[in-house]
């Protein structure tokens, strides 16, 4: 176990703190959390790169972190009416589709190898942005004027293209 795999570890010990918060409306604290957790999956990386600490367990793990973290997120905040379901079933749709691929080629042995596209990086810094957007706006009153629903969009549509490219890698995988 290197530093960098305790810290992604206690990242996911966070994810069901930040639910739990959310649905009792603890809005501050759930947005201090969400923040810890960011942080720590900085953090995480900076240190497993920089101080030669990357691990086969971390390269698992600290995805599985992220997703457990946005995934969690998204839909806990839709339960509670903080942003709409549909934006949380294409976030959850998209990392149920990409997990079920792997698993696919995974059982039909043809693994394939998820490496993250630009795509990928850019939803998922949208996504953390908008979960955090969404966590200040009810801890704080952040009023973003109406720009809400356009980052909303934006992240449905990075999502969206994300998936895409996901599924064409897959399928020219599958296919080749």
């Amino acid at each position: 176990m290197t530093i960098p795999n305790f810290i992604t570890i206690a990242r996911l010990i966070i994810v069901p703190l930040v639910i739990v918060m959310i649905m009792q409306q603890r809005w501050e604290t759930a947005f201090i959390l969400f923040v810890v957790a960011g942080v720590s999956d900085a953090i995480d990386g900076f240190i497993a790169r920089n101080f030669n600490m990357q691990s086969e367990f971390g390269a698992y793990i600290d995805p599985l972190a992220d997703k457990a973290l946005l995934v969690s997120i998204y839909v806990s905040l839709a339960i509670v009416g903080a942003i709409p379901g549909w934006l949380a079933i294409v976030v959850v749709s998209r990392d149920v589709m990409i997990v079920s691929a792997v698993m696919l080629s995974w059982v039909m042995s043809r693994p394939v190898t998820i490496k993250p596209l630009l795509v990928s990086k850019l939803n998922t810094l949208a996504q953390l942005a908008f979960a955090a957007y969404a966590l200040a706006a009810n801890a704080y009153g952040v009023d973003l004027g109406g720009f809400d629903e356009v980052a909303m969009l934006v992240v449905a549509a990075l999502t969206v293209a994300s998936a895409g490219a996901y599924l064409g890698g897959w399928l020219r995988h599958m296919s080749s």
